[in-house]
């Protein structure tokens, strides 16, 4: 592991070797060098920042946000300081008429709709249809009818090209149906639509993440960069392939998370080399199925999902939860980035990790968007 030096509040004081990766996983604002000259971007379901700290990293311009949670809206301002930010439903924003003509001649119009509805953690078809409130306490609202709402959006706005993320669930099983409604809908708006299942591992982040990422091109701009994809399904090129070298944990680790209560520790001490999580010590402890997801980090593997559960990893070697630097470092945040009132795992484990954007960001400039700029 390399030896980096830290000032009081922990926090980084020289760069990383990074050397090997396209982007920095570890990094801070402070030292970050935005260009903004590969274009405007605008971000929806904008959480605490990650998509837009992706694309800023990309060389990207974004101009602001519209998000439905105050905490994460405020977390958002302090650290981008954006031109505009709306607090208000997707469902009433989507139906303004006062936006600025700046957003109607976007490059990229980027969105993360709320997923728990087809997470593979959730569940899945006993809540489709159904209303349910966020945590945050917002108004309830069907969830799985904020992906369309979106793309309503993208039909008002006209961006060059639309990304949206969303979890791997929603490939699998009777939410195929969805995604078939997905592509008609962007269809019915302008847009080519393709998209991938990505891992994050592969992407230049310490993580196992892998999430959907729907990428539209609009149709009128499309001409030359379409191809068959098959006999019958005709798209514009681009590639969407990542192979970089994998982030062990012990690459971030440092050792300074919260420690186990003594009755955790316990179960702990229970565990067995290859155990995926907690679980397999409560059985073996007591004979019950608790705390599966509770996952264990080993050294030499690439931490596993990120979620927005502050004791949802758990060093295998030392009974300790991952510290807010090992969170932002698993999720390619950087390091002085200010949570303001929300905890720094739960922002995180809810954020698209910053170097993920970048790289896909990047994809579409190099490939679409420079090209029309020609």
């Amino acid at each position: 592991m390399t030896e980096v030096k830290k000032n009081k509040k922990g926090v980084a004081l020289q760069k990383p070797n990074n050397t090997q990766h396209k982007f920095p996983y570890e990094w801070t604002l402070k030292d970050a060098k935005f260009t903004k000259d590969k274009g405007t971007v605008f971000s929806c379901f904008a959480c605490g920042g990650g998509s837009t700290m992706g694309y800023k990293l990309a060389g990207f311009d974004v101009l602001g946000c519209n998000e439905i949670d105050p905490k994460m809206i405020e977390a958002y301002k302090v650290n981008h300081k954006p031109k505009y930010a709306y607090l208000e439903p997707i469902q009433t924003f989507k139906l303004r008429k006062d936006l600025p003509k700046e957003l109607y001649n976007l490059d990229i119009l980027d969105g993360s709709p709320p997923c728990s509805s087809f997470s593979m953690a959730g569940n899945r078809e006993k809540d489709w249809g159904k209303e349910k409130k966020f945590r945050e306490g917002q108004a309830e609202q069907v969830l799985d009818n904020l992906f369309f709402d979106f793309i309503d959006l993208a039909k008002e706005l006209q961006p060059k090209v639309v990304v949206a993320e969303n979890v791997k669930g929603l490939l699998m099983g009777n939410a195929k149906e969805y995604v078939r409604n997905i592509y008609m809908d962007f269809d019915k708006a302008g847009y080519y639509c393709q998209h991938w299942l990505l891992n994050a591992s592969k992407m230049g982040v310490p993580q196992r993440r892998e999430r959907v990422f729907f990428v539209c091109l609009r149709k009128d701009l499309a001409k030359n960069f379409l191809y068959f994809k098959d006999m019958f399904t005709e798209v514009p090129r681009i590639d969407m392939d990542f192979n970089e070298k994998p982030i062990l944990f012990k690459d971030i680790i440092d050792m300074q998370g919260r420690n186990l209560s003594d009755n955790m520790k316990k179960v702990w001490e229970y565990r067995s080399f290859g155990d995926s999580a907690m679980q397999q010590g409560s059985e073996r402890l007591n004979g019950k199925s608790m705390y599966f997801s509770q996952s264990f980090l080993y050294k030499d593997k690439t931490p596993g999902t990120l979620t927005s559960h502050e004791d949802s990893q758990v060093l295998f070697d030392a009974p300790k939860y991952t510290s807010k630097n090992e969170a932002c470092k698993i999720g390619s945040y950087p390091l002085d980035y200010e949570f303001g009132k929300k905890k720094p795992h739960y922002m995180i484990g809810m954020s698209v990790p910053p170097v993920m954007t970048a790289q896909i960001a990047t994809k579409i400039y190099e490939q679409w968007l420079s090209k029309l700029l020609t």
